[in-house]
C-alpha cells in the first residue's frame, strides 16, 4: 500500500509541478509521502477502534450506516444498536402487568432476568415512571421494551396526558416500542368526544413521529374507549401512520356478550398492530377478572382458534400475555403460560396442535 501510495505522489509531484528538478520534485515526494503514511495509519487506527457501519463503510448495514449524502455523526453519538431496534420477527410473545401481584415482589432487574431465563422476549411496562431503568435492565439481559401503557384523559378542561410522555419519546427513540392509550374521562363509547380526542391523538402522533413509536387506542372495560369498535372508528379519524388499534381478549370477553370475534378483527386488520391474549373462561357473570384473566394453560376459551383466525387474516403483530390480577409466584405463572404458548403458537403455523 505504501509503495502504490510513493508511485502516486511521485506522479501527482511531476505532473503538478513540471518546472521543478528531478531531486526537489523527490524531496517534496518524499515529504508528502511521510505526511500521508502518518495520516494512512491513523485511519488504520481508528478503524480497529470504531465499527465500520460507525465510520459509514460499505460493509455497513443499512440501518448503521449513513445514509447518502448526509453528515457523518460525531463519534460521541455512536453507539451500539439497541435490542429493540432490531426488525420484529413475527408474533413477537411477551407479558406485561407482572409488577403488581408478583408475591416475590421483585424490581426491574430481576424481572429482566426472570425473563431472559424463562425464555421470553422482552416485556410491557406500565405507565411512564422508572422507563429509564426498565429500558437499561432489559439491554443488560438482552431483551426488549415492546409497549408502554398510559392514561389519556379525553375530558374537556383536563390536561391530556403527563407532560413525561415527551422524556420518554427521547428515551425510547429507535427502539420501535408501542405506546398503549387507555383513553378515559368520559362515558364509554361516546362518539361526541371524538372531535376533541381526535385533536389530542394527533397532537401526541405528532410528538411521536420522530422516535418511531407507534400509538394503540387500547380498549378497557369502563374507559372511554371500551370496544375494539372505539378503537377502529377514532384510529380512523386521526387518520395517521403512527396511530393504531390493539384487540385485548379478557377485556373483549368482559364488554362483549357475543363470542363472535371475527368480524371485528376484520374492521380492525388495517390498524390492527397488537393484541393480548391469557388463558380465560368463556363467560364468567361475576364482577372482577378472576375468570377473564388465567395463565395460558387454564380456562375454557379456545386461544388457539383465535390465534388461528388472526393467522388466516394476515396478522403477523406481537402478541402480549395479559398477567394483571394473578397472585402467587410470577416465575410460575409466566413459565406455565410459556409452555401452553409453545403449544398453542402452533396455530400460527398452519398445523393444529
Amino acid at each position: 500500500m505504501v509503495q502504490l501510495m510513493r508511485e502516486q505522489i511521485l506522479e501527482h509531484s511531476i505532473v503538478n509541478h513540471p518546472t521543478r528538478t528531478a531531486t526537489a520534485s523527490v524531496g517534496l515526494a518524499r515529504r508528502t509521502l511521510l505526511k500521508c503514511a502518518v495520516l494512512a495509519c491513523g485511519s488504520v487506527a481508528l478503524s480497529l477502534l470504531i465499527p465500520s457501519s460507525a465510520l459509514g463503510r460499505a460493509d455497513a448495514t443499512p440501518q448503521q450506516g449513513n445514509q447518502a449524502g448526509a453528515a457523518a455523526k460525531p463519534a460521541t453519538e455512536l453507539s451500539p444498536k439497541p435490542p429493540g431496534s432490531a426488525q420484529l420477527k413475527d408474533y413477537p410473545f411477551f407479558p406485561f402487568c407482572i409488577d403488581w401481584h408478583d408475591a416475590k415482589k421483585r424490581g426491574y432487574a430481576e424481572q429482566a432476568v426472570m425473563l431472559k431465563e424463562l425464555g421470553y422476549e422482552g416485556v410491557g411496562h406500565i405507565f411512564l415512571d422508572g422507563v429509564a431503568e426498565r429500558l437499561k435492565t432489559l439491554d443488560d439481559a438482552g431483551l426488549k421494551l415492546f409497549q408502554i401503557t398510559m392514561n389519556v384523559d379525553v375530558a374537556p378542561g383536563k390536561k391530556p396526558y403527563d407532560a413525561k410522555f415527551k422524556e420518554v419519546l427521547g428515551l425510547i427513540k429507535g427502539r420501535h416500542v408501542q405506546f398503549c392509550l387507555l383513553l378515559n374521562g368520559m362515558p364509554p363509547s361516546d362518539v361526541a368526544v371524538d372531535p376533541h380526542a381526535v385533536e389530542i391523538l394527533r397532537e401526541m402522533s405528532d410528538l411521536a413521529q420522530d422516535s418511531g413509536a407507534q400509538l394503540l387506542l387500547y380498549p378497557h372495560q369502563g374507559s372511554w374507549v371500551e370496544r375494539i369498535e372505539d378503537s377502529v372508528r377514532l384510529a380512523e379519524k386521526v387518520n395517521r401512520p403512527n396511530v393504531g388499534v390493539m384487540f385485548n381478549l379478557c377485556h373483549w370477553l368482559r364488554v362483549d356478550k357475543q363470542r363472535d370475534y371475527k368480524p371485528l378483527l376484520v374492521q380492525a386488520m388495517p390498524r390492527l398492530w397488537a393484541i393480548s391474549i391469557c388463558g380465560a373462561d368463556e363467560f364468567d357473570a361475576k364482577p372482577g377478572w378472576e375468570h377473564y384473566i388465567q395463565p395460558l394453560d387454564k380456562g375454557s376459551f379456545n386461544v388457539g382458534l383465535l390465534l388461528k383466525t388472526l393467522k388466516d387474516l394476515g396478522y403477523k403483530g406481537p402478541i402480549g400475555l395479559q398477567c394483571y390480577g394473578i397472585g402467587g409466584d410470577a416465575r410460575e405463572h409466566l413459565a406455565r403460560s410459556l409452555a401452553a404458548w409453545q403449544k398453542l403458537s402452533e396455530n400460527l403455523k398452519g398445523t393444529t396442535p
